[in-house]
């Protein structure tokens, strides 16, 4: 004859399930909803039917601290360089969008920052790293000739509890990088005082945007690695 769990054991065995699903549900990252960034993708279509950027440019693409680079002609006056980062988005955002924002431009170079929300977002290291070796296929399979320089996330006060995953993502891309024939720009450890914590006099208030101190040091570490 079988043995049958008492019945508060089962309860418990059941409450402890539910638990442990819920748990990983709220901690499982939320699909990618591309729709989002459709306004900002179709703006930077419309601006290019008048003012379609050069052949052999040097294209930013990438998230926020992209987007919010609004000295970047002035920082490299010598250089074609476009912006073409939109809002909070992800590596997997700029894969679906690469038809749209990288291709057409045939660029001389492609330099990405993004992954940082991607982790913010509760994606893990590892599953942004595969987006990146998405985004790397994407470009070399139509651009094989087109150099790709990847920016380090970067740290912030904000998201400084999240470190080790930062350090832990930048450290499979740097790997890569090396080993595939890319430039990866280490702004990380610039951004950080004496104490090792970020620098807060380089963030705006939210302690998560870049102020002017702080591109100040991006545009001193992305310059050597521009084409």
């Amino acid at each position: 004859m079988k043995r049958r769990l008492p019945s508060f054991a089962c309860t418990l065995l059941l409450l402890a399930v539910s638990r442990w699903c819920q748990s990983h549900a709220a901690s499982a990252p939320a699909p990618n909803n591309y729709a989002r960034w459709e306004p900002e993708i179709a703006a930077f279509e419309t601006a290019d039917r008048t003012n379609h950027p050069p052949v052999g440019c040097n294209l930013f693409v990438g998230s926020s601290s992209i987007r919010l680079w609004s000295t970047l002609k002035d920082d490299f006056p010598d250089l074609p360089v476009i912006n073409r980062g939109f809002g909070g988005s992800e590596l997997a955002d700029a894969v679906y969008f690469a038809d749209r924002i990288i291709k057409p431009y045939l660029p001389r170079e492609v330099v990405i920052y993004a992954g940082a929300n991607d982790l913010a977002n509760a994606k893990t290291p590892e599953i942004a790293f595969g987006d990146f070796i998405t985004l790397v296929g994407e470009i070399r399979a139509k651009l094989p000739r087109t150099a790709i320089a990847f920016i380090a996330s970067a740290p912030n006060p904000k998201r400084w509890a999240n470190v080790s995953n930062i350090k832990k993502f930048n450290t499979l891309a740097q790997t890569y990088c090396v080993e595939h024939g890319l430039a990866f720009i280490d702004v990380f450890s610039q951004m950080l005082g004496p104490d090792g914590l970020p620098r807060p006099d380089i963030f705006q208030e939210d302690r998560l945007h870049m102020n002017a101190k702080g591109y100040e040091i991006w545009k001193r570490a992305v310059r050597p690695y521009l084409k």
